[in-house]
């Protein structure tokens, strides 16, 4: 019989605290408004595309800014813990909250992930002020660019395939979807 981890709690909310005794079990733990999500160790397409993107990014990257990769928690409420694929942060300072400072959110969707990422952490990101946030899909290749206007995101582009595009936010940068799989 395997042993199993129970998170014993008074209330039916997580919390981060809650959320930081979990076990490093290879799985990937977020909260999204007090709910935990459970995800699987991605695929090896999704991690080339964002180990990818997040090449094309450095590349580009301004001195003030730095771009990252998961996991690392982004956390702009004590009920919320996310871990953007790859992220950018308006500063470099290694002792300020990335809830403070992301200005880029990237998800790359995988089966198991899709509708988590393209509806409800769209929505977290949006809700929190988040600049910008993209999706990939590697599987089609693609690429959808949303920017926060008014509190709430607009497509500033999109871009299947071969076919590349050129972003402007956080900083200019092109992006070809296929190449982020190739």
């Amino acid at each position: 019989m395997t042993a199993m981890t129970v998170m014993p709690r008074a209330a039916s909310e997580w919390t981060v605290d809650d959320l930081d005794l979990l076990p490093d079990d290879g799985l990937q733990y977020e909260l999204l408004d007090g709910l935990l999500l459970v995800s699987p160790a991605p695929t090896r397409r999704h991690q080339r595309a964002a180990l990818r993107l997040g090449s094309v990014l450095i590349e580009g990257c301004p001195g003030d800014m730095e771009v990252l990769l998961a996991p690392l928690d982004w956390r702009p409420d004590h009920r919320t813990s996310l871990q953007p694929d790859v992220l950018v942060l308006g500063n470099r300072d290694l002792d300020a909250l990335v809830g403070d400072s992301m200005i880029l959110a990237v998800e790359i969707l995988s089966p198991s992930t899709g509708r988590k990422d393209a509806v409800y952490k769209r929505s977290k990101y949006e809700d929190s002020g988040v600049a910008a946030y993209w999706i990939i899909d590697p599987t089609i290749p693609s690429i959808l660019a949303l920017e926060l206007v008014d509190g709430h995101y607009v497509t500033v582009g999109e871009a299947i395939g071969d076919d590349a595009i050129t972003l402007e936010r956080p900083f200019p940068v092109t992006v070809v979807p296929a190449a982020l799989t190739r």
